[in-house]
């Protein structure tokens, strides 16, 4: 695979990222992610194949794709998963390939995870007491997915970051607890505003949880001493709590827009790619992959998916100029 001119935006936004959701189905019912409605699922013919996403991605490395995230839906819901990784991870030009999970499964498969090239785990992990894990999610498996994450730092995965996403009256009485899990372990604790995604999305009411006190929270546990950042680094800002093998970062898609650093583009596991997760637009490429379109012509579906690619998202604090986003978090692969 040859290298080409690097993909921008209209913002001189180099974008070396792709989050590739591979199924929209989930073992969890997540309160922030799905409301009690039923949501339709894709069909398998609705999915891309492996083949395709590979190709998809190929195609990316071409254009200066460096980093790729696996996500879903639950990633390790979909059968073969392990043969596509070792596939993905075999491609010399990715410097950094990580999954996103809910954890459920992650025991059994955190072995075969490893022999195919996955070192970096993100977990989701909203509460650290049963009963509410179970509310929050509608599954009764808080120990199935402790004992997994504990598996995993076992065997060696590194950095293992935990995504929280705050929500006030819900699971805010547990930033602190959250933090201190960080003076203890080399966990990566990763604390994201709650975003208003889907339809409806009514999860919160109210005052929301920000990242100024989130942060005030998480620091009644010690000093929060800055980390310096790395070129792959997220959103989020890093802190460590002075002496801990740990580190806390705080997500602020709400109250402190981080755009202009925006390096992602992603891909659906319906085959469309979408330049912002906090917008409904994007590009089919299932239908040019199934007409057999030449890797020219699907490079160009990621210009134009670059090219619609915002200067900043429109979710804020302002309820009245807030853009309504119908997609739903499992649909596009957060």
């Amino acid at each position: 695979m040859t290298g080409q001119a690097a993909l921008t935006d209209r913002f001189n936004r180099r974008l070396n990222y792709i989050r590739v959701s591979i199924t929209d189905k989930c073992n969890f019912r997540c309160m922030y992610c799905m409301t009690g409605t039923p949501f339709p699922k894709l069909g398998q013919r609705d999915i891309l194949s492996y083949e395709e996403i590979l190709r998809i991605v190929r195609v990316g490395i071409r254009q200066g794709i460096t980093k790729v995230r696996i996500t879903g839906g639950e990633p390790l819901v979909r059968r073969d998963l392990i043969a596509f990784l070792t596939e993905l991870s075999s491609y010399p030009e990715l410097t950094d390939l990580s999954l996103t999970t809910n954890g459920l499964l992650l025991g059994d498969m955190a072995q075969a995870l490893q022999r195919a090239g996955i070192r970096r785990l993100n977990i989701s992990l909203d509460s650290l007491k049963p009963d509410r894990f179970k509310t929050i999610t509608g599954v009764d498996a808080f120990h199935t997915v402790w004992n997994a994450i504990l598996y995993a730092h076992e065997l060696g995965f590194s950095p293992i970051k935990i995504n929280v996403v705050a929500m006030p009256g819900v699971n805010d009485d547990e930033i602190t607890d959250f933090a201190e899990l960080t003076q203890i372990y080399p966990f990566h604790v990763r604390f994201i505003e709650y975003m208003p995604i889907g339809n409806p999305a009514t999860t919160t009411s109210g005052k929301p949880l920000l990242t100024p006190e989130i942060r005030r929270l998480a620091a009644g546990t010690g000093t929060l001493v800055p980390v310096i950042g790395q070129t792959n680094d997220g959103p989020a800002r890093r802190f460590r709590l002075h002496g801990a093998p740990g580190e806390l970062g705080f997500i602020s898609p709400v109250s402190e827009h981080f755009c202009a650093t925006c390096n992602r583009i992603r891909l659906t596991a319906s085959g469309q790619l979408r330049p912002c997760l906090l917008s409904d637009s994007g590009i089919d490429v299932t239908s040019a992959l199934r007409s057999r379109a030449s890797d020219e012509v699907l490079a160009g579906l990621f210009q134009e998916a670059a090219a619609m690619k915002h200067e900043k998202h429109r979710i804020g604090l302002d309820e009245k100029k807030r853009e309504r986003i119908q997609s739903s978090m499992f649909s596009i692969g957060g």
